[in-house]
């Protein structure tokens, strides 16, 4: 008999610091109204909706899709339908007319999404074993890299930054930044 693969020390980090990307989404909107969820603070700016929904949407395709080629949780629980928001994009790649154009619900309801993905992705990244953070997977436009690394540049990383842009445009709405 053999031992099945323990999960990795650094799957419970990613596990932690995708959390803490969670609970920044969630603090980023949870006090917004519509209007302030959809604001576009400058002609070359998204809202908040669109950064919060772009990093929920690139984790979700990420765990799923990309790494094992499951239906990402956006499709299985029908959020675009029930959002009107579109099916397969997630943000990359967009044009700044088409992300500007784009009407998020109001932040409860996104906000169900939110916390939905954060359960369903959290003990997904916390069950990880060393062998499969270490497999190359190929994620576009960033290339072929292991998936440890596309959790910590791609999810963590990446997501933080659009995080930094959430924060900001709070201040300009008159509401608290992130704390970051």
């Amino acid at each position: 008999m053999t031992d099945a693969p323990s999960t990795s020390a650094n799957a419970a980090t990613y596990a932690l610091l995708l959390d803490r990307v969670f609970e920044n989404c969630i603090r980023s909107i949870e006090d917004l109204s519509v209007d302030e969820l959809n604001h576009l603070p400058h002609a070359q700016a998204n809202s908040i909706g669109f950064d919060i929904w772009h990093v929920a949407r690139t984790i979700d395709n990420v765990l799923f899709f990309v790494f094992d080629r499951e239906t990402p949780l956006w499709l299985r629980e029908g959020y675009n339908d029930r959002f009107a928001l579109p099916k397969v994009a997630q943000g990359t790649g967009m044009s700044t007319e088409d992300a500007r154009s784009l009407r998020f619900p109001d932040p409860a309801l996104f906000l169900d999404y939110v916390r939905a993905l954060r359960d369903a992705s959290v003990p997904r990244v916390a069950a990880m074993t060393d062998e499969y953070l270490a497999e190359a997977v190929l994620l576009k436009p960033w290339g072929e890299c292991s998936r440890s690394e596309h959790i910590g540049q791609v999810l963590i990383a990446h997501g933080n930054s659009h995080l930094g842009k959430a924060s900001l445009a709070r201040t300009l709405l008159g509401h608290e930044d992130l704390g970051f």
